[in-house]
């Protein structure tokens, strides 16, 4: 069963949305990889699409683009219609795979000059555009560097800079900070802020939660179904994830891996887990917080706070999917 929040359904008013999926399924032989997906992605937002892996999320992005063909439902990418339309359709967007897929023998300007008479670009075009891609992800210090002697984060701006050549007005990027460390996570984000207020959508699968917080709208899918839909804040406020007579603290301590096994075991928590020198958990909205500090300090837990907590979209996806497991495997024992 599905459970969304408050949707994101279109730009501005009268403007037809970027992406409207509506009830797509995959199907490999017997096995469904995408069952019953449906959301909507307005123009010039940045669309955060999380999952597990194995979840759908790369079949997803790979039947809007057109490279696999639906096996139910419909979808309009930039307003042309998929399953008719699918050349179309890859016309105008630009797609970043998970991992490096340019030339690594080539140079960046190589890379740059091959891909634009790929799009088919004039020689006149292609020398505006690259000198407006090159300025804008900053690669002008590497254009004489081949592309496997480049960094994780300036592959990734390459990539992305071939993938803008044509000037496509929707992006799809499938994990493109996987691997890169955390300063190149933040410049390449910076990026997107940048490009997004140009009215550039983005449509980013990622693992990382700091990630799916910069998103102005997130969907979750597990296991092919799509679970979660809407703003961040309206997937934090979701009954499932803080429960009628539940409430979420965080416990402070210089303790955390002694704590956490102590805080399992007390009576009124209901789930725990470690950040960084904290322990979020989940208790009774009746276990009073002098108590709970008392029965740590008890156990020898020095304990320097507690206090009430809203929920992170970390904590939105662990609850989300925990009822999901749960709600499968009442299913199987049916």
């Amino acid at each position: 069963m599905s459970v969304n929040g408050d949707k994101t359904n279109g730009g501005p008013e009268g403007t037809d949305p970027a992406i409207s999926a509506r009830g797509l399924v995959r199907k490999f032989g017997n096995f469904t990889a995408v069952n019953d997906v449906s959301f909507t992605v307005a123009r010039g937002e940045i669309f955060g699409f999380l999952g597990p892996n194995g979840s759908g999320k790369t079949t997803v992005i790979k039947m809007l683009t057109g490279l696999l063909p639906l096996s139910g439902g419909d979808a309009s990418v930039e307003g042309l219609n998929v399953r008719t339309d699918a050349e179309r359709v890859r016309e105008r967007i630009g797609y970043m795979s998970q991992n490096f897929s340019l030339y690594p023998d080539l140079s960046v300007k190589e890379n740059l000059t091959f891909y634009g008479r790929v799009y088919g670009l004039s020689p006149d075009r292609l020398k505006k555009r690259m000198d407006d891609v090159i300025q804008m992800n900053g690669l002008e210090p590497y254009l004489d560097r081949l592309g496997a002697q480049l960094s994780g984060g300036w592959k990734q701006r390459l990539a992305l800079g071939c993938a803008m050549l044509h000037e496509p007005k929707l992006l799809f990027l499938d994990e493109p900070t996987a691997g890169i460390d955390p300063v190149a996570r933040r410049q390449l984000w910076d990026l997107l802020f940048e490009l997004s207020g140009h009215g550039i959508t983005f449509f980013v699968t990622t693992h990382y939660m700091d990630e799916a917080e910069r998103c102005s709208h997130v969907a979750y899918i597990y296991y092919a179904k799509l679970i979660a839909d809407g703003t961040p804040n309206s997937l934090r406020e979701l009954p499932d994830v803080t429960p009628q007579g539940t409430i979420r603290v965080e416990i402070t301590t210089p303790e955390v891996t002694r704590a956490l096994k102590i805080a399992r075991q007390i009576r009124g928590i209901r789930s725990a887990t470690i950040f960084g020198q904290s322990i979020h958990a989940l208790i009774d909205d009746h276990f009073n917080l002098d108590d709970l500090r008392e029965q740590l300090q008890k156990q020898g837990i020095t304990v320097a706070e507690i206090r009430p907590l809203a929920p992170s979209l970390e904590d939105v996806f662990v609850e989300l999917t925990r009822k999901n497991q749960n709600n499968h495997s009442e299913a199987a024992r049916a």
